[in-house]
């Protein structure tokens, strides 16, 4: 049997369920994220044949830039979503999801962009931009 990770928003209107392995986390510190979350983002992916959602209605997005828009609850507000304009896969919040998630964070990306309030001292890899191996098509 395949690997299922539920989820949702806050407010119970969007729901979402992920069909197989997920991806490790990754937080991004950049100033998108920061603005967006109050902090920094930490999330993992799937592909979006991989994705089911219900949200009556309820789910949003914003394109923030030109490459890529960022999905959410319009009741409640929940960020959930974040999806690159031409990849075939989501990423999603990592704390949307119900627990336990076996989920792990393995590195931060767009580090230079980081809010100058908290230092990064997990000794987890940092990298100023994107890390080796991740899509990421364009500037944060």
């Amino acid at each position: 049997m395949s690997e299922i990770h539920e989820g949702g928003c806050l407010c119970g209107a969007v729901r979402y369920r992920a069909r197989g392995p997920l991806r490790e986390v990754i937080a991004c510190h950049c100033t998108q994220c920061r603005k967006q979350t109050g902090h920094f983002l930490a999330s993992t992916n799937v592909a979006d044949d991989q994705l089911d959602v219900e949200d009556g209605g309820k789910l949003r997005w914003y394109s923030a830039s030109d490459f890529a828009r960022r999905g959410f609850c319009g009741e409640c507000g929940s960020i959930l979503f974040w999806k690159a304009n031409s990849e075939r896969y989501t990423s999603i919040c990592a704390g949307g999801f119900d627990k336990p998630t076996g989920l792990t964070l393995t590195s931060h990306i767009f580090c230079a962009d980081k809010g100058d309030y908290y230092e990064i001292t997990d000794g987890l890899p940092q990298y100023a931009a994107g890390s080796p191996g991740l899509v990421v098509d364009g500037s944060a």
